[in-house]
């Protein structure tokens, strides 16, 4: 099969690789219809992410058909289409039972991290029972893709751990897929203001589209600051991964706020306790753990989110080098989230 191979920093080859097999009676292989990129490959193939060994498939997203079952897999059977988490889940370890799959002992974040991803033709998913979703019959795949990752964490990691809640104001720095994920399911909890922050005019005209109340593109501490009269916000959400947009989050939070960190970070940040110490703020990291996946999967297929809007550019898997090269130049694309399909 054809795959999507991590050679080392800066490197990666579309080349042949084995087809995957079942290698333990938990394990499902899905064949690849619909899968895209993520921020979080680029941060690998910058070298961010050093637990990645070169010769790895890339990719933890995807949407497939199933093509083999092990023997106690039982939530799906051959042929069904289904939706595979970027996150996989024993469901029995002590950390799934807690909801924390993302902490899994035989799991949480390992598709094209640490075992083969799926930018691929075909997949190995172990523990399928629980990281693999049925898809309802007539749900677009290209907008339940958005399901395999950044509208959970968008949800998750920004909408709860910011505990977003009725009349907030609320600021998402970055309006990359991410923050405008973020941006989305805040909505779920009806904010007063939303305020979305970001260089790229492209983006924050696409966040305005998506229900952003207020765009700033340039000095955002002080239009911030300004906008919300000097108070600051009830939530800032720190949506790229760099020390510039943290520490413009921890500027603009008011007595009482909430940082919720959606980034992936590959280097260490200032952290000004000296300035917070006294403003009673609650930060909180986190990776996905897709808990919610089914939920709003309820709410894709009722309409109530409009994830599709997220895909700028479509490819055939086969022209995935080319994929690559529009996502990592994204602000000169317009690229936002980019479908493979096959």
């Amino acid at each position: 099969m054809k795959a999507l191979v991590y050679e080392g920093p800066g490197q990666r080859s579309w080349k042949d690789k084995p087809r995957p097999c079942i290698e333990k009676p938990t394990d499902t292989i899905v064949r690849l219809t619909h899968t895209t990129i993520c921020g979080t490959d680029l941060h690998i193939l910058k070298g961010d992410v050093p637990t990645v060994e070169a010769g790895r498939t890339l990719g933890h997203e995807g949407i497939g058909i199933v093509e083999e079952v092990g023997d106690s897999v039982s939530s799906v059977k051959q042929g069904d289409q289904v939706l595979i988490s970027c996150i996989t889940s024993c469901g029995h370890c002590d950390y799934c039972k807690q909801g924390m799959y993302a902490h899994c002992r035989d799991g949480g974040w390992i598709l094209g991290h640490k075992i083969d991803g799926t930018q691929a033709e075909f997949v190995r998913i172990p523990h399928a029972d629980n990281s693999l979703y049925r898809l309802p019959p007539g749900l677009d795949p290209a907008a339940a893709l958005m399901l395999s990752d950044i509208l959970p964490t968008g949800h998750e990691i920004g909408a709860l751990n910011g505990e977003v809640k009725l009349g907030d104001t609320v600021a998402i720095v970055g309006a990359g897929p991410i923050g405008l994920a973020a941006l989305l399911t805040s909505r779920f909890y009806s904010p007063a203001h939303i305020i979305m922050v970001d260089p790229d005019e492209n983006r924050l005209a696409v966040a305005r589209q998506l229900g952003a109340t207020e765009i700033v593109s340039t000095n955002p501490v002080e239009e911030i600051m300004s906008l919300t009269h000097g108070e600051g916000v009830d939530v800032a959400m720190e949506a790229v991964g760099i020390p510039e947009t943290f520490d413009i989050c921890q500027s603009i939070l008011r007595p009482g706020g909430k940082l919720a960190n959606i980034g992936v970070h590959g280097k260490s940040v200032d952290f000004h306790i000296e300035d917070l110490w006294i403003k009673n703020i609650t930060l909180r990291t986190g990776l996905v753990n897709t808990n919610t996946i089914p939920v709003l999967m309820r709410f894709l297929e009722s309409g109530g989110i409009d994830a599709e809007s997220l895909i700028t550019h479509r490819f055939d898997l086969n022209d995935i080098e080319q994929a690559y090269n529009v996502f990592a130049q994204a602000a000169s694309e317009k690229a936002i989230k980019v479908l493979l399909t096959s």
